[in-house]
């Protein structure tokens, strides 16, 4: 994959689709800047190669047009502080003014535009709205991976307009370079943790991690999906009725190819969901009526450890429990502790961004594992082993 390495930025002005789609208070103050301080570093090398910045991003999803809310202007001195030189913006993405900026744009200085969203055809990928984005630069930069597995114009269809002069920045090339690692070099034992609620959202990334891991621990929500396929009795707890015949499959899979499959044997059950619920701790297949299972148990916690601090290579995708609620983190906390270990022991752990890049902030951990990637969505589609339309736009 080329990247900004590969291309002299010498009096050349970049258009850089970045991933600013960050979280605002009702101040409009940011509320976690890991999106922008990652594209950082492809900004900084085209301006020191004697280059021009052109940024262009979404914020949120605005239905009708221009919102205040979703102004990209609220991003602008936060950036201009973390560059230390003040960011231009243009009050469109397209249109008489960004033209004009664009333009009278100096080696060395950044420019911003506005939320590309703020036009239906952003998402609808058109090409004559790609075309005039286009033409405010010389060369395309694709720096925002947790886009790159949508078809927009700007991070899939507008590489067309580049013919020779397009490249990935340093952040989608981590990116791909960790998921790669993961997938194809991974060094044994190779541990998948995967959590969150559905079984549903994840069965194909199970299906494509089956030939490759050894060990699969399966925790948060659809552990009881799978405890119910077994005939156990789970009370309240969250279940997806119409997978239990899915559930079953993947275990006998993971059975014929020798996997060690571990799933929890006790959890932290709640008689509400709520953080002041009352709480107790339950065997996973016998559930109370009327409780639900929110964490998993000590037991588990113990089990699940001990395999993850014994692997070579970790990816970790969603939380084991409720970790938003301080009466259910215990069991998300505590995975992370193990993956911490592991990773001070020589492991390579990729966390899958998403709830898991959360839960590794929440508990301070992001400098202690080896790669926390910044597109969950996309991360996931590519471990799939589906193309994603920003890479596959950046190599053809």
């Amino acid at each position: 994959m080329k990247t900004v390495d590969q291309i002299k930025f010498l009096g050349k002005k970049a258009l850089v689709r970045v991933d600013f789609n960050v979280p605002l208070d009702a101040n409009y103050h940011i509320t976690d800047d890991n999106r922008i301080t990652a594209a950082l570093p492809t900004i900084k090398k085209i301006l020191n190669d004697g280059g021009a910045v052109i940024l262009m991003s979404h914020l949120g999803r605005p239905k009708d047009g221009p919102t205040e809310k979703y102004s990209l202007k609220h991003v602008v001195a936060h950036l201009s502080d973390l560059l230390g030189q003040q960011v231009q913006f243009a009050d469109d993405c397209i249109g008489p003014q960004a033209i004009e900026k664009a333009k009278a744009l100096a080696p060395g200085e950044v420019l911003l535009l506005e939320n590309l969203r703020f036009y239906k055809e952003e998402e609808k990928g058109d090409k004559e709205f790609a075309q005039k984005l286009a033409a405010l630069g010389d060369v395309y930069v694709n720096d925002a991976f947790g886009t790159a597995h949508r078809a927009h114009a700007s991070t899939a269809v507008i590489a067309q307009f580049f013919p020779e002069a397009k490249c990935a920045g340093y952040l989608l090339a981590a990116e791909v370079n960790n998921a790669e690692k993961v997938l194809n070099n991974a060094e044994r034992p190779f541990t998948a943790i995967m959590g969150g609620a559905k079984v549903s959202d994840k069965i194909e990334l199970i299906e494509q991690l089956m030939g490759k891991v050894d060990n699969l621990i399966i925790g948060g929500g659809m552990a009881y999906t799978f405890a119910k396929a077994q005939g156990g009795k789970i009370g309240k707890s969250l279940v997806e009725e119409d997978k239990l015949d899915l559930a079953n499959d993947i275990l006998a899979k993971a059975k014929a190819r020798n996997i060690n499959i571990l799933l929890p044997t006790d959890s932290i059950i709640a008689d509400a969901f709520s953080n002041e619920a009352n709480t107790e701790i339950a065997q996973n297949d016998n559930i109370k009526d009327g409780w639900m299972g929110l964490d998993i148990g000590p037991d588990s916690i113990k089990a699940f450890s001990k395999v993850v601090e014994s692997s070579k290579t970790i990816l970790w995708n969603g939380p084991m429990g409720v970790f938003e609620m301080e009466k259910f983190e215990q069991g998300t906390k505590a995975i992370a502790e193990a993956v911490v270990r592991a990773t001070k022991n020589g492991a390579f752990s990729l966390i899958g961004g998403g709830d898991s890049a959360a839960a590794v902030a929440k508990f301070n951990f992001t400098n202690d594992v080896s790669y926390v990637s910044t597109g969950g969505g996309a991360l996931l589609e590519y471990m799939e082993g589906k193309e994603l339309p920003g890479v596959k736009a950046i190599n053809e």
